[in-house]
């Protein structure tokens, strides 16, 4: 058995994709993982299970939340181990504005992450720091960036899921 952590995208956004915390560890649960934890109402979940690829984890429980939600749930899960290293990265990292940690499905190519880091403005820094991209941004946070979780998909052709650096601590800090 092992454990993992799976990030749910885009919940709990309006009024159509609702998937309350009890309503998530319930769907996780009835599809057979168990010692189901949730962190916040925005889609952090720990959980065990005796699966090792971490894609037949993310099927599962794409499949799982399909079907208790009528919609689809894009969800990456990451190892206690790949969690740390991205939290890691987060704190080496020094920077006036704010900082978001966009983490992916999977590792960008270079070439994609130079179109990537390409889009950042004026003082923007785009860092790859373990299976996250790390968006640095000026003082308005997401309302002075073009850089997004959106542009992050776009460009890197990946499933990816934002969250402030400390949440990524509180969670290493209850789960790894």
């Amino acid at each position: 058995m092992s454990t993992r952590i799976a990030l749910l995208r885009a919940i709990n956004l309006g009024a159509k994709r609702k998937f309350p915390r009890d309503d998530v560890v319930a769907a996780v649960t009835a599809a057979g993982f168990s010692d189901v934890e949730t962190y916040l109402n925005t889609g952090n979940v720990r959980l065990t299970t005796s699966m090792r690829s971490t894609p037949r984890i993310e099927a599962a429980l794409e499949a799982a939340f399909l079907a208790d939600r009528g919609f689809e749930v894009p969800t990456l899960v990451l190892t206690p181990e790949e969690l740390r290293e991205v939290d890691a990265a987060a704190a080496a990292l020094d920077h006036d504005g704010h900082h978001y940690v966009t983490l992916l499905r999977d590792l960008p190519d270079p070439q994609a992450l130079a179109a990537l880091q390409e889009r950042a403005g004026p003082g923007e820094r785009v860092v790859l720091g373990g299976r996250a991209v790390h968006l640095l941004v000026g003082a308005d946070g997401v309302h002075g960036t073009r850089l997004g979780n959106a542009l992050v998909e776009k460009v890197l052709g990946t499933v990816a899921t934002t969250r402030n650096p400390t949440v990524v601590r509180t969670m290493v800090e209850r789960w790894c």
